[in-house]
């Protein structure tokens, strides 16, 4: 079984961010080697999100959305009691999930036809990172 591993790194220009990161986790799974396997792709921030969907500006905004809905920003969150601000961005990161697992199929990812891979920043402007994981023969 081989392994590789990539980090990305991120420092957005807005606060909240999403990025398609498709052609990152591809290079990684060249560099890496692997026929037949799964790469795993990880943010590793408690305030950041990686997905998987269609990669079209429409989409990406009804998501934003939507998660302006369900936790918006602003409110008095318990959380805040603890000095920081940035209550919403962790809920949201829970609503998207912080890592995908994708197949690697003859050396390549293997995505459906529209199937982008996204990270979603929620509380951006300062340095943060996801990892790719390639695993696999």
């Amino acid at each position: 079984m081989k392994f590789h591993t990539d980090y990305l790194w991120f420092n957005t220009d807005k606060h909240r961010e999403y990025i398609n990161i498709t052609g990152k986790v591809e290079q990684a799974v060249q560099k890496s080697g692997v026929q037949e396997g799964m790469v795993l792709i990880s943010a590793m921030h408690i305030t950041a999100a990686v997905y998987v969907n269609d990669a079209e500006s429409g989409l990406i905004q009804d998501i934003e959305e939507w998660l302006q809905k369900l936790a918006p920003e602003g409110p008095d969150y318990h959380h805040h009691r603890t000095g920081e601000d940035n209550g919403d961005a962790h809920l949201k990161s829970l609503l998207m999930h912080h890592q995908v697992i994708l197949p690697i199929t003859k050396g390549k990812l293997d995505l459906g036809p529209w199937q982008q891979v996204y990270y979603a920043e929620f509380d951006g402007q300062r340095r943060k990172r996801a990892i790719i994981k390639v695993m696999g023969e």
